[in-house]
């Protein structure tokens, strides 16, 4: 005699449905998760941007420093007031060098002022472990935000280097100014004409969207 077991089957039906249900609502979960717009991805937005700034200023540091530009940035000294030739705020710069002339302007407007993207130049003078080492800002544009970001290289400056007038002298060379061992008032302390090497400077920018 045949015998339909219909509660089994039942049975059988339902937890099929529950684990139907129980994946459903796991893949929505998972696909929810992924697709979400968190804090997390505000951050890496973030993130993306303070590499993107790093590279841009290590990359106008290195091309400058090779070319010579950079160092005759930091030669284009008014060594009578104490300020950088054409400079806009005291003994500094607050944004791009005016001067499409000076060595750095054309650099500076291609990697960061025609992006609009702020920029902080500072100089740093070489320290032996412990001293403190004293400051020399080149370019203030403000204060930076909290998605800054900073690079820096060093450059070494020779007693024989010469002040250089971007306005007045070639800058292939050769310089009109004096030289830096000789020099009273640079902004970096150095050593005098008996020794060839005057001291390795840190420059570092910091940089940030505006």
């Amino acid at each position: 005699m045949f015998i339909e077991h219909l509660p089994d089957r039942g049975q059988a039906h339902t937890l099929e449905a529950f684990v139907a249900a129980l994946l459903l609502i796991t893949g929505l979960i998972f696909a929810t998760q992924a697709t979400a717009v968190t804090p997390l991805s505000a951050s890496t937005s973030n993130q993306h941007i303070e590499n993107q700034g790093e590279i841009a200023a290590a990359d106008l540091l290195a091309t400058t420093k090779e070319r010579g530009d950079l160092k005759k940035g930091l030669l284009a000294w008014n060594g009578t007031p104490g300020e950088f030739t054409g400079a806009t705020n005291a003994d500094h710069f607050s944004g791009l060098m005016p001067d499409p002339a000076h060595p750095l302007h054309d650099p500076l407007n291609e990697a960061f002022d025609s992006r609009q993207v702020a920029f902080n130049i500072d100089i740093y003078d070489h320290a032996e472990p412990g001293e403190s080492r004293s400051r020399q800002r080149l370019v203030d544009m403000g204060e930076p935000s909290d998605n800054a970001a900073t690079a820096s290289t060093r450059l070494a400056l020779y007693t024989d280097d010469r002040l250089i007038d971007p306005e007045e002298d070639d800058l292939d060379g050769p310089y009109t100014g004096s030289k830096l061992g000789e020099t009273e008032n640079y902004f970096v302390d150095g050593e005098g004409t008996e020794h060839t090497l005057y001291t390795v400077a840190e420059v570092r920018i910091t940089v940030w969207q505006l």
